[in-house]
């Protein structure tokens, strides 16, 4: 309690005077910690309200959430997939968002059940060593990597949570026979990374030909090394290929929240003008989904990356993709 406060207390002490303790709204973030930082500093200048984040793998906050059920101390829950969001859905934890919210952001990339929303969006791409295989060597599709002429030459990342929603939409489109066979092919022809950022790196300097990744980590790369100094580029699947497959970040209240109203707040800003822009801005590299607002960075354009045709419902809760990928091995 400041000074003022104090004195207040004291004048007021024989009339049983006391000072409310302001709310902290509690966040249980799995975005990139930048990103979510630069929003939570903007929302907390703009209304006053301390915002406490717990930043950590999405996978991982979600069961913790399961795990402390109505004792959960989060507020809001934002994710940089849409499946951590769908499993709580589907236990019913989170509370349904405002319909002015909702409404910031296409129905497309909003939960059906009104639960979360869409905050902003990346594409699945391929990261190709230029010195160590030309555009014209590219594959058609991200199934083609899975054939023996690929074999040592593609890095992955199978145990991060961006890959998960990639294998959940190749079995929808091709079955799981397929997807067991393609994930075999993957694990035989690959070389197996920890993250995203070694992956990306490691095409860079020429480790391996080519990786699977989500196209802003090659944006990031290029800020860390210097866009000159890449030796790598982006190669877009498009023609609706799984490989250019689009996933969501999204956000959510959650029902056992103590401060629903600000947590709706804090969700309808993530998706205003003023939030998304910031997403627009930033060294996230994401798109923005909610407003109208379109990216400031020089992005392969939205409208033109033609993912499959795929509703973001049927990728589930990821609890499919990891099973695939624990019975192959690669997780």
């Amino acid at each position: 309690m400041g000074a003022l406060g104090i004195c207040a207390a004291l004048l007021g002490g024989g009339q049983g005077m006391t000072q409310a303790a302001s709310p902290v709204l509690t966040i249980y973030s799995g975005q990139h910690p930048a990103t979510t930082d630069a929003l939570v500093r903007a929302f907390e200048t703009s209304t006053g309200v301390q915002v406490k984040v717990r930043s950590d793998d999405e996978g991982l906050l979600a069961n913790q959430i399961v795990a402390e059920g109505s004792r959960s101390p989060a507020d809001v829950f934002y994710t940089e997939n849409a499946p951590p969001q769908q499993l709580l859905s589907e236990q019913h934890m989170l509370a349904r968002l405002d319909k002015a919210t909702l409404a910031k952001v296409k129905p497309a990339y909003n939960s059906t059940d009104g639960t979360w929303v869409g905050v902003s969006a990346r594409a699945a791409v391929l990261v190709y060593n230029t010195k160590k295989i030309s555009a014209s060597q590219l594959p058609h599709s991200v199934l083609d990597l899975a054939k023996s002429q690929w074999k040592g030459k593609i890095g992955i990342a199978p145990s991060e949570t961006d890959f998960q929603p990639l294998v959940t939409a190749v079995n929808d489109l091709k079955g799981q026979s397929a997807t067991l066979t393609w994930l075999n092919g993957l694990k035989s022809n690959s070389t197996i990374y920890n993250n995203n950022e070694g992956l990306v790196a490691a095409v860079n300097r020429g480790e391996v030909a080519v990786g699977i990744i989500e196209h802003y980590y090659w944006y990031r790369l290029g800020d860390q090394v210097g866009a000159s100094k890449l030796q790598s580029r982006l190669y877009y699947f498009g023609n609706h290929d799984p490989g250019a497959l689009v996933t969501v970040s999204g956000a959510s209240v959650l029902a056992s929240s103590h401060n629903k109203a600000l947590a709706q707040k804090f969700v309808s800003f993530l998706v205003g003008k003023a939030g998304e822009e910031i997403i627009a801005r930033s060294e996230s590299y994401e798109y923005p989904l909610g407003s109208g607002v379109q990216t400031a960075k020089p992005l392969k354009p939205f409208a033109q990356l033609e993912p499959p045709v795929l509703p973001l419902k049927d990728l589930g809760d990821g609890r499919l993709a990891i099973q695939l990928l624990q019975e192959v091995g690669l997780l």
